[in-house]
């Protein structure tokens, strides 16, 4: 069934949403589906921003035939060759072959690694400022390298100021109710997903992002349309902000959050313990996780919420209990920046973990690590709150 949606003046969504995928990039669980969206003008000449993911190619293609009608495609504006974005460009190149093909030197370089098959399509490589129109609109290109791939770029209709950003102001998350995220109560329905979205896909290149926020702050923007998500018509600058925050590292929150890794359930009672007493004593929000239930994804999108972090985490073969080594791993290579730590350690006979935790917290930017440390010996008990209630003191007062 045809499914295409107005967003601008002469300028239509017409991509879909999968609610099969379980994990995007085959890491991040995706319980709320994905969207991956492709716009066409539809102008004196026509003009597609981007294709689709080929597990919605069906729809894609079939929503593309039915808004173009009898008339040709003039242009397949790149902005992303990721393959979510890019699976189709063949397949339309080849239904329309009289089509020009826009990107810049480096979308053309990975298109022929993709598909050389497309070798033979007529190419207009563009560059900063470059402007393309198509007849009552005139479309600015705004490069974007590494945001949060070497090629993205953004589009910026001159004429109804619309931003077409890539992946940048993506979120994970099916549409549903609509096209627009003021359809939604979006902080319900995607601000996780969407923060989830941001520091597990672009969190590394938070100057990168900051560069181009930078190019997007000379804009008159009055709608953005990412790739992934709804597209925004109002309340932009509330998102721009939670961009402005996480690209920065800022923390949203003044919350703490506690994540435990816990081999038979005597380090999760101990971190259980500990937050009820946080909470009181702090009058902040306090969320638990464990390590091994909770994927990675959302601990990192949660570090990226908050300021205050607090690790729980038994001694594993020497060292550090695996997930937990992992998590660690991945604020490293995320380049999780400016975050208050406290770590708590548990060993039966060599409690170890939390000297080498530590050492892998400090190596991150701007971070900052409680020297108070929590020991457990195997478990805690009534004899051992007087030490429980100094580290919440201490925790607290971070």
């Amino acid at each position: 069934m045809i499914n295409i949606q107005q967003v601008a003046q002469d300028t239509f969504w017409i991509g879909g949403s999968d609610r099969r995928l379980a994990r995007f990039e085959n890491l991040f669980p995706l319980p709320n589906g994905v969207s991956y969206n492709s716009y066409i003008v539809l102008d004196a000449k026509t003009l597609v921003f981007d294709t689709a993911d080929i597990s919605i190619s069906d729809q894609y293609l079939e929503n593309l035939r039915s808004a173009l009608g009898d008339r040709p495609l003039d242009y397949l504006v790149i902005l992303h060759m990721e393959p979510d974005h890019c699976s189709q460009i063949a397949t339309v190149a080849a239904m329309y072959p009289d089509l020009t093909l826009v990107g810049n030197a480096k979308t053309f370089q990975m298109l022929n690694n993709f598909f050389p098959e497309t070798a033979s399509i007529r190419r207009q490589v563009v560059k900063e400022k470059d402007t393309l129109t198509t007849g009552a609109h005139t479309f600015r290109f705004v490069l974007a390298p590494m945001v949060h791939w070497p090629e993205a770029m953004f589009a910026y209709d001159e004429t109804c100021g619309t931003l077409f950003s890539a992946d940048a102001f993506g979120t994970f998350g099916a549409i549903e109710n609509g096209i627009f995220a003021d359809e939604y109560n979006f902080e319900k329905d995607f601000l996780d997903d969407a923060r989830r979205y941001y520091a597990n896909i672009v969190g590394k290149y938070g100057v990168q992002v900051q560069n181009v926020l930078k190019k997007a702050a000379t804009l008159d923007i009055k709608a953005i349309c990412p790739l992934h998500g709804p597209v925004w018509r109002e309340n932009i600058a509330w998102f721009i902000d939670k961009y402005q925050k996480w690209s920065t590292c800022t923390p949203e929150d003044d919350g703490f959050v506690v994540i435990y890794g816990s081999l038979y359930g005597h380090t999760a009672s101990a971190a259980e313990a500990f937050a009820a007493k946080l909470s009181r004593k702090s009058g902040k929000n306090v969320k638990v996780y464990d390590v091994s239930e909770t994927h990675a994804s959302n601990l990192i999108g949660e570090a990226w919420r908050v300021g205050k972090i607090v690790i729980f985490c038994p001694t594993y073969n020497n060292g550090i209990y695996l997930p937990v080594d992992a998590l660690l791993h991945d604020m490293a290579a995320l380049d999780l920046k400016n975050r208050k730590f406290a770590v708590a350690q548990n060993g039966t006979w060599a409690p170890s973990s939390g000297k080498q935790i530590v050492e892998k917290l400090s190596a991150l930017k701007g971070a900052t690590v409680l020297e108070n440390m929590l020991t457990i010996k195997s478990a805690l008990h009534a004899s051992d709150e007087e030490m429980l209630d100094a580290f919440v003191d201490a925790v607290a007062e971070m």
